[in-house]
C-alpha cells in the first residue's frame, strides 16, 4: 500500500456490548440499520461491518437476524457498500457462525486471528469494567477460512496484537489463505496492542510480504476516543481506516455522534485534509480483493 492508494472508509455500524442507554444512535431493528447505512454511504463510507441484533437490541447470532439486516441494508443502498459480517464471538459454535455466512451472503467476513485476554479497565474505579478470555484457536480459524473460501467470502483478518499479524504467514504458507490479504489492526483493547502510531507502524511492517500482483491491504480500528489519533496515523502511513459506533461514540471535540454518519463524515474530512481521497466502492472491492460471494449470487 502507498499514499497514492485511495482510502477504504469502513464503518462498524453496531457492536454487541454497548446499547442505547450509552448511545441513542445505535441501531437495533433492520430498518434502523438501513437508515444508518444510508447515512454512512451518503458521507463516503463503502464498507459496513455488522454485528446482528434483534429488534429489542439483544445481540444475535441467528441467521435470520443477519439476513434481515443484510437485506434491509441492500434494499436501502444497493451495491453502494460492501457488507461485512462479524464472526467474532464467545461461546457460539463455528457451525452456527458459518450458517449465517451461508444464509446472508456478505462480501466480507471479519475473522479474529488469535486468542487473548480482552478487557476494559477503569482508572477512576481502579478495576476492570469487564474481562474475559477471547479464544480463537487455529482449528476454528482454519474451519472458518475453509467455509469463507467455499462461499466466496473475503476474510478480514482482525489482529489485536503483533502475534496475530505473525499468524498470517503460516496460514499463507499452508495454502489456507490466498493473497491479497485484507488485515485490520485493532488497537486500544486492554490485553491487545496499546493505541499508538509506533505500534500501528510495527503491525503494518510485520504483514507478510506480498507476492507479485496486488499488494496486501490494511486498515486500523481504534477503540475509544484514541480512534482519531489512529485514523491520522493510518492516513500518513498509507493505510485505510474504520470508524463507527461499535468502536467509539465521540467526535474529536468530545461531542457524542448523532449517527454513524457523523463519524464517517469526520473521517472523510481527515482523509481529504491529509491529501488523500476516499475510495469508491469499486476501488475498495479491488483493493480488498473482494468478489461477489456464492450465496449472494443466488439470492
Amino acid at each position: 500500500m502507498s499514499l497514492e492508494d485511495p482510502v477504504v472508509l469502513t464503518c462498524a455500524i453496531s457492536g454487541v456490548i454497548a446499547g442505547r442507554d450509552q448511545c441513542q444512535a445505535i441501531p437495533y431493528a433492520p430498518d434502523d440499520y438501513a437508515a444508518e447505512a444510508r447515512r454512512i454511504v451518503d458521507e463516503g463510507g463503502v464498507h459496513i461491518h455488522i454485528h446482528a441484533r434483534k429488534p429489542d437490541g439483544t445481540p444475535s447470532h441467528e441467521a435470520e437476524d443477519f439476513v434481515a439486516i443484510g437485506d434491509a441494508i441492500r434494499a436501502e443502498v444497493g451495491k453502494g457498500a460492501m457488507i461485512n459480517f462479524s464472526t467474532g464471538t464467545i461461546g457460539v459454535p463455528v457451525a452456527k457462525r458459518i450458517a449465517y455466512l451461508e444464509a446472508g451472503g456478505p462480501e466480507v467476513a471479519a475473522l479474529n486471528m488469535g486468542s487473548m485476554n480482552y478487557a476494559k479497565y477503569s482508572h477512576k474505579r481502579k478495576e476492570f469494567v469487564f474481562k474475559f478470555v477471547f479464544a480463537n484457536p487455529f482449528e476454528e480459524i482454519i474451519e472458518l477460512l475453509e467455509a469463507m473460501r467455499r462461499l466466496g467470502i473475503k476474510p478480514e483478518h482482525e489482529c489485536f496484537d503483533l502475534g496475530h499479524v505473525g499468524s498470517l504467514e503460516p496460514l499463507l504458507d499452508m495454502g489456507a489463505l490466498a493473497p491479497p490479504l485484507h488485515a485490520n489492526f485493532v488497537m486500544g483493547v486492554v490485553g491487545g496492542a496499546p493505541a499508538s502510531a509506533r505500534n500501528l507502524a510495527a503491525m503494518a511492517d510485520n504483514l507478510p510480504a506480498a507476492p507479485t500482483g496486488p499488494g496486501h491491504h490494511w486498515s486500523v480500528i481504534g477503540i475509544g476516543r484514541e480512534q482519531w489519533m489512529l485514523v491520522a496515523a493510518a492516513l500518513v502511513l498509507g493505510g485505510s481506516v474504520r470508524v463507527g459506533l461499535e468502536d467509539n461514540f465521540y467526535l474529536p471535540d468530545g461531542r457524542m455522534a448523532r449517527s454513524n454518519g457523523d463519524l464517517v463524515a469526520k473521517a472523510r474530512q481527515m482523509i481529504e485534509d491529509a491529501g488523500r481521497r476516499p475510495a469508491t466502492v469499486a476501488e475498495a472491492r479491488a483493493l480488498l480483493g473482494v468478489h461477489q460471494p456464492v450465496t449472494e449470487a443466488v439470492r
